[in-house]
């Protein structure tokens, strides 16, 4: 499917920022970005994107289904372009996030949830100490 027939099926306009952020990161490759690394790769791509535009397209591709934001903690948020099912092994010295398949962990023991809410989602971040292999 062509990035313009994505950005459309998931209720977005085709705009050529839009398309050019998003060809930066749907190339096939699951990635975890930070808004920094998004205008970093479009700086040396020769796009010319202010980094509010980039804050703003990485939020409208997270509430289109196309992306997937995960916080860590107040100073750091990533987007992540694998929107299936999955985990994350979190490496703080190098700041490296890595894919857990989904079915690897379970988690037990989840809250009651209360009249007319249910669990959408578990999302489990696994903090190591070192560097990744």
């Amino acid at each position: 499917m062509s990035l313009t027939n994505r950005l459309q099926s998931a209720g977005l306009r085709a705009t050529p920022k839009r398309i050019a952020i998003g060809g930066l990161l749907f190339d096939g490759y699951d990635r975890h970005v930070t808004a920094d690394d998004v205008a970093a790769l479009a700086r040396n791509a020769g796009i010319r994107v202010s980094l509010a535009t980039v804050y703003n397209t990485l939020n409208q591709f997270v509430t289109a289904g196309l992306l997937k934001r995960i916080t860590l903690d107040s100073d750091r948020t990533y987007f992540d372009t694998n929107v299936d099912d999955h985990h994350h092994l979190f490496y703080e010295e190098s700041g490296e996030l890595r894919d857990i398949p989904g079915h690897a962990i379970r988690v037990e023991g989840l809250p009651e949830a209360s009249k007319g809410a249910s669990v959408r989602a578990v999302d489990v971040i696994v903090r190591m100490n070192g560097r990744p292999d």
